[in-house]
């Protein structure tokens, strides 16, 4: 009877607690902040060639001739008309600008890495507005040829300028923003012979580094500033060096976008448990599997040293 009374009070106690953690867990979710997730900001210089026209060009040519021979005498008549017209106004060169845009395909995964590891609440913000576009280096030079004055170039929005996108109402209904900024990206395409054998590989890889930043959208303070870095490559195993075996260039980047998500996570888990208390505890606690932390589906990420580098040198 005891061994009874002692089993249902240890149910007891596991329903309770079991109601507590999910109560604490709604109660969080309820006053969870809501973050919204940019698209990664970037920014590249593009060259482009142009033409400017307005060229006309006109000639016009008569002439007449007779005449008559004989012993003691003879007549000519002779007569020429030539008209020429011509006009300008061509120019022609090379024009680099800064290209301002977003790429969409890395964020999907820092979504879900939030959702999953966290109890912040993901709300959508509007996309990046480059604003009225302006016109082209050919037309601000022809219409200085045509009207004798150069077109004013207009200020363009900086996809950069997070304040400024924060004030226009892009962000709007977020506590925060989790914004972030390609800071470097590099396509690799590597082809290295095996030694001693007639076949080859072939890497194809992808490198991105972002700078992100979580800003609150009312008092503009930066709770947490971190580098996340994102990688991902195929090899293919060529039997003779001139095969040909294009590269899977979607799972590249998909290791690429799952790499980068889980970095960043651990980058702003880490600092949100020193800046902002409240932030913290929007965390989930981890779950073990055989030792392993987990966070959803997906382990959490530890830095590990990276072993060094061999090279092969082929002689």
């Amino acid at each position: 009877m005891q061994r009874r009374t002692t089993l249902g009070t240890a149910l007891a106690v596991l329903a309770v607690t079991a109601l507590a953690w999910g109560s604490t867990a709604r109660a969080q979710q309820n006053t969870a902040p809501k973050i919204a997730v940019t698209d990664l900001a970037y920014a590249q210089r593009v060259s482009e060639y142009f033409m400017v026209g307005n060229y006309q060009r006109s000639s016009q040519m008569s002439a007449q001739g007779s005449g008559s021979h004989g012993m003691f005498g003879g007549s000519s008549q002779h007569s020429m008309q030539a008209s020429e017209q011509a006009s300008g106004s061509y120019v022609a060169g090379r024009y680099s600008y800064i290209e301002q845009r977003e790429l969409g395909g890395y964020t999907n995964a820092i979504k879900g890495t939030i959702l999953q590891g966290t109890y912040f609440r993901l709300v959508q913000g509007k996309g990046f507005d480059a604003g009225q576009p302006q016109p082209s280096k050919a037309e601000q030079v022809l219409n200085q040829m045509q009207g004798g004055k150069m077109a004013t170039p207009q200020a363009q929005p900086q996809v950069t300028d997070v304040i400024a996108r924060i004030k226009k109402g892009e962000f709007h209904d977020a506590d925060y923003v989790l914004f972030g900024v390609v800071s470097s990206i590099d396509f690799t395409d590597a082809l290295s012979p095996l030694q001693g054998t007639t076949s080859a590989t072939r890497q194809y890889g992808l490198q991105l580094l972002a700078d992100f930043s979580l800003i609150d959208t009312k008092t503009y303070e930066i709770k947490a500033a971190f580098s996340a870095q994102g990688e991902g490559n195929d090899t293919k195993i060529l039997s003779n060096r001139g095969d040909i075996a294009p590269p899977n260039r979607a799972k590249v980047m998909h290791e690429t976008s799952l790499s980068l998500a889980q970095h960043m996570y651990l980058q702003l888990v880490t600092q949100l448990g020193y800046t902002d208390a409240h932030l913290a505890r929007g965390v989930r606690p981890p779950v073990y599997q055989q030792g392993v932390p987990m966070q959803g589906s997906q382990p959490i990420p530890v830095a590990q040293p990276r072993p060094p580098e061999q090279v092969l040198i082929l002689k």
